[in-house]
């Protein structure tokens, strides 16, 4: 089973953005955490194969919680899909310098999302690799 953390402070945009990632079939499991402080608290309590997060939220912004899963040995190899409505070159060139694998701008595609999802998680290392235990 493939794990998917999704990042996001707006409770419609979540909804969105688990019901668009559940459509990649049933061996995909999604948490969902509504800040970065709370994704920080979730991660050594469950592996994940994928990261989706906003940009703007309160606490540890999408920016911040990127750069610290891409420093961190046991999350480095995690991908990371930013989706912001900060759609300028430089807030997406800053996100993939950073370490996000993606950047997608809202309101975005739910096809071409689950595009680039799928071609992470089939490339990504299984979360079996980073495991909680490790942490």
């Amino acid at each position: 089973m493939q794990r998917i953390l999704i990042v996001e402070d707006s409770a419609t945009m979540r909804a969105m953005l688990c019901a668009t990632l559940e459509e990649l079939g049933s061996e995909v499991k999604i948490s969902e955490a509504a800040s970065g402080f709370e994704a920080l608290r979730m991660l050594p309590r469950e592996s994940y194969d994928l990261i989706v997060t906003d940009i703007n939220m309160p606490d540890i912004n999408g920016l911040e919680l990127v750069s610290f899963v891409k420093r961190s040995e046991l999350y480095r190899r995690v991908p990371l899909i930013i989706v912001s409505t900060e759609g300028s070159e430089r807030d997406r060139d800053r996100g993939l310098a950073l370490g996000a694998d993606a950047y997608m701008v809202k309101p975005f595609d739910p096809s071409a999302m689950r595009d680039v999802a799928a071609g992470l998680l089939a490339s990504a290392p299984t979360s079996g690799d980073a495991t909680a235990e490790e942490a």
